[in-house]
C-alpha cells in the first residue's frame, strides 16, 4: 500500500514539476543533433528535429496526465449529477436518465471519442469534450445504484418530510455515501482517459504540434520506428507506468475501503 502511495504521488509530481525539472526547451529545433541515440548531453536521445526526448517526456507528462484529470473529474461530476437526479427524481426522472445513460453505453467509448474528435476537428477541445460525453456514464450507475439504497433510509424519509430541499438532501446525505465508491471508479476512469487521451494524440486528434504530448509523441516516432524505435519506446513506457501506477492505486484503494467496512 505505501509502496503505491509513493507511486502515485511521484506521478503527481513529475506532471506538476515536470517542466521545471526538464533540462532542455521541449519544442526547441535542432537539426545538426537530429536522431541522437542516449546518452551524453541528451539523456534519452533526440527525434528527428533535434528535440530532447527527456524534455518532451517531462513536459508532455502535463498534458497528458493535466487533460486526463480534468476529463475524468468532468465526467465524475457530470455522471454523479445525472445519476443524482435519477435516484431523487421520481420514476420518469429515473427512466429518462437511463435511457440516455444506456444509449451512451452502448457505443464504444472510444471509437465513439474519435468519431466525435474527427468531426469536431483536431484540438485539444475537441479532445476534451469528445472524452468527457463518451466517459461519464459508469459514475451515473454507480451514483444512481446507490442513490436508490441511501434514499430508503428512514433518516433520508424523514429528511424528505421535514420538507428539505433535494440539494440539501443530496449535499448531507447522499454525498457522504458515494464518495468512497466513485473515488475507486475515478481512479479507473482516470487510467482509461490516460489511454483516450494517448490514443487520440497518437491518431492526429489530440494536442496539437509542437506542444509534446505522450500520444502526439508517439506519432512523430512512428516513421523512425525501424531505424531508431527507442523514440516510441519512451512514451509508450510513459503511458504504460502512469496507467500502471493509477491502476494499483485504484486497487488499494479498494481493499482499503473493503477493510474499514469489514471492520464496521
Amino acid at each position: 500500500m505505501r509502496s503505491v502511495g509513493i507511486l502515485a504521488v511521484v506521478l503527481v509530481l513529475i506532471a506538476v514539476f515536470g517542466p521545471v525539472l526538464a533540462p532542455y526547451d521541449p519544442t526547441a529545433i535542432n537539426i545538426p543533433n537530429r536522431l541522437r541515440p542516449p546518452g551524453g548531453e541528451w539523456i534519452l536521445g533526440t527525434d528527428a528535429l533535434g528535440r530532447d526526448i527527456l524534455s518532451r517526456l517531462l513536459h508532455g507528462a502535463r498534458w497528458s496526465l493535466g487533460l486526463a484529470f480534468l476529463v475524468s473529474l468532468l465526467g465524475l461530476l457530470i455522471g454523479t449529477a445525472i445519476g443524482l437526479i435519477a435516484a431523487q427524481g421520481g420514476v420518469l426522472a429515473d427512466w429518462i436518465a437511463m435511457r440516455v445513460t444506456d444509449t451512451f453505453l452502448a457505443f464504444p467509448e472510444l471509437i465513439a471519442a474519435v468519431v466525435i474528435a474527427g468531426v469536431l476537428g483536431a484540438s485539444t477541445g475537441s479532445l476534451i469534450f469528445a472524452l468527457t460525453v463518451t466517459g461519464w456514464m459508469r459514475y451515473a450507475c454507480v451514483a444512481r445504484g446507490i442513490g436508490l439504497s441511501v434514499g430508503t433510509r428512514g433518516y433520508v424519509v424523514q429528511a424528505r418530510l421535514a420538507g428539505l430541499a433535494p440539494l440539501a438532501i443530496a449535499r448531507w446525505h447522499y454525498l457522504p455515501s458515494l464518495l468512497p465508491s466513485l473515488t475507486v471508479v475515478w481512479t479507473g476512469m482516470f487510467a482509461r482517459a490516460i489511454l483516450g487521451i494517448s490514443t487520440l494524440g497518437f491518431l492526429g486528434f489530440g494536442v496539437q504540434p509542437p506542444m509534446p504530448e505522450w500520444g502526439t509523441m508517439l506519432l512523430d516516432a512512428r516513421i523512425h520506428m525501424r531505424s531508431t524505435p527507442l523514440q516510441m519506446i519512451w512514451p509508450g513506457i510513459a503511458v504504460v507506468a502512469a496507467v500502471l501506477a493509477v491502476n494499483l492505486a485504484g486497487d488499494a484503494l479498494r481493499d482499503a475501503l473493503a477493510e474499514q467496512d469489514a471492520r464496521e
